[in-house]
């Protein structure tokens, strides 16, 4: 886990929101005809008013700061939050606080 590129992604409010909407996936996401399981489609995001390539760039630093982590299923990316770095990353920060 590397604290200094946590920080770093979540620094931005759109990637905030993002893991915030991944934390509850089938309330922001009901729409997805695959299941959650899975997790999020990239093509999903959209919510956050943001076009794709900015979406892809936020989920790009979500995801090398190990934040998210994504399954492949044929042409489709699903992101789903890594809730063991996540539950590391704010033990240490409780610690260090």
């Amino acid at each position: 886990m590397d604290r200094d590129e946590i920080l770093k992604a979540l620094a931005h409010p759109a990637r905030l929101e993002i893991l915030n909407w991944l934390k509850e996936p089938e309330k922001h996401f009901s729409e997805q005809h695959q299941s959650l399981e899975f997790g999020v489609c990239a093509g999903q995001f959209e919510l956050c008013g943001l076009s794709q390539s900015t979406v892809s760039a936020h989920l790009g630093t979500l995801l090398r700061a190990d934040l998210v982590t994504t399954k492949r299923i044929g042409q489709w990316v699903f992101y789903k939050r890594n809730e063991p770095v996540i539950a590391e990353f704010l033990a240490q920060l409780h610690k260090e606080l």
